[in-house]
């Protein structure tokens, strides 16, 4: 076969195989499309560039892959392309379920960590939400989509993973080895405050979550609680449904969420009042490791204005996901459907913004390498933050007192 008929082949057998992955996004072929088709030639086009003009021969199976790579991520953080070889390590990863006990996601290209599992190896290893995750077993992130990112951090328990961790105003990146684990979700801890405020801490929605937060409502209020906050800090981790069904447990009427995709039916999730088991003053703690559930249940809370939401902008997390088998043995994972806000903002693409805005401590943290007279040793650093006064809480503290008064 000469070097012309194979760059034909190769071109056509690019242009079909972007054509099947576009077409699947749901793209029509009419006169007034968004200019996919035409894209088509300019995909052919460069690929032709490549082969011929390119300074050495190509790899053009790795060209086509990354091509495709390149396409679903571009489209949002969940969404990626696995090939075979990825895609079958990805499901014997998936197989072993322990991991690092942290929420991940994409951010600024690289793998940011969303939230961290209280007594996980990440906790363990002084990773934090905000973190970013450079480099697993010394390969960088940014070139990985997330679904191999997580099926690098998950693995059989007790087996070891390397990785490389950024945090912002540090100079250099810090590497750990992790222990994975089947990290137990942490129980939902709570404690009775001045002028009767009932304070409620949970950090992710496992599955039967709302139940013993719904449980944990009632006691509180026999313990005679009159205000509640909820905190939902660094809450990234969990079920979507759980998070509905919590939001449902502080409202009698109205919109929590819905869900809706180019061809995935919308669903509308309405509070029904016989789950509501409080009626009692309320403010919700979110901060940037606040995603999923979570913020359905912020959101919810604050467009019904059924209570205040106190903190920092939450991190932008809410979507279903598709895996779609191709027959090469790659795999699409694809984000089919949104959740959405109750007014109609796309979670995933907007976050929560409180309404009453106040900045995270850590945000005006000085960590050890930036300044010579601070503490050099890890533990010191942690209890640095954990001595700094709460400002997010005494604001909540301050709005329900104020509820009181106004009453």
């Amino acid at each position: 076969m000469s070097k012309t008929t194979k760059l034909i082949v190769l071109t056509l057998s690019f242009v079909l195989a972007t054509f099947a992955v576009v077409g699947g996004l749901g793209v029509r072929a009419n006169t007034n499309d968004d200019g996919s088709y035409r894209q088509l030639g300019v995909y052919s086009e460069v690929l032709s560039r490549i082969r011929t003009e390119y300074v050495e021969e190509p790899n053009i199976p790795s060209v086509t892959s990354g091509a495709l790579h390149g396409l679903l991520e571009s489209l949002d953080a969940n969404s990626s392309y696995l090939d075979p070889t990825e895609y079958k390590d990805y499901k014997q990863r998936k197989e072993g379920k322990a991991g690092i006990g942290a929420a991940v996601s994409k951010r600024y290209g690289y793998a940011a960590v969303i939230a961290v599992i209280p007594g996980g190896p990440a906790d363990k290893a002084e990773i934090e939400s905000g973190d970013i995750i450079e480099a697993i077993e010394g390969k960088t992130t940014r070139d990985m989509s997330l679904a191999e990112i997580d099926g690098l951090l998950t693995g059989n328990p007790g087996s070891t993973v390397n990785v490389s961790v950024v945090r912002p105003r540090r100079a250099q990146p810090v590497k750990s080895v992790l222990t994975r684990a089947m990290v137990t979700d942490p129980p939902i801890s709570d404690k009775m405050m001045e002028d009767g405020i009932a304070y409620i801490k949970v950090d992710d929605f496992p599955e039967g979550r709302s139940q013993e937060i719904a449980n944990k409502l009632k006691a509180v209020q026999k313990e005679g609680a009159k205000k509640i906050i909820l905190d939902l800090r660094n809450s990234g981790d969990g079920e979507e449904s759980e998070g509905i069904a919590t939001a449902n447990l502080f409202l009698n009427h109205g919109t929590i969420t819905y869900l809706q995709g180019q061809k995935y039916p919308k669903q509308i999730f309405n509070a029904d009042p016989e789950k509501a088991v409080t009626s009692l003053p309320l403010v919700v703690l979110v901060n940037r490791g606040t995603a999923g559930a979570a913020e359905i249940v912020a959101a919810a809370v604050m467009e019904n204005a059924r209570g205040d939401v106190v903190g920092d902008k939450t991190f932008g997390s809410g979507s279903i996901q598709k895996v779609i088998d191709m027959p090469d043995g790659s795999a699409l994972v694809l984000s089919v459907a949104k959740y959405y806000s109750p007014s109609g903002k796309a979670v995933q693409d907007t976050a929560i913004t409180p309404n009453i805005l106040v900045a995270d401590n850590n945000d005006d943290f000085i960590a050890p390498d930036e300044d010579e007279n601070a503490p050099d040793d890890a533990q010191q650093e942690k209890q640095q933050k954990a001595n700094q006064p709460d400002d997010q809480l005494n604001r909540a503290i301050e709005v329900l007192k104020n509820q009181g008064k106004k009453a």
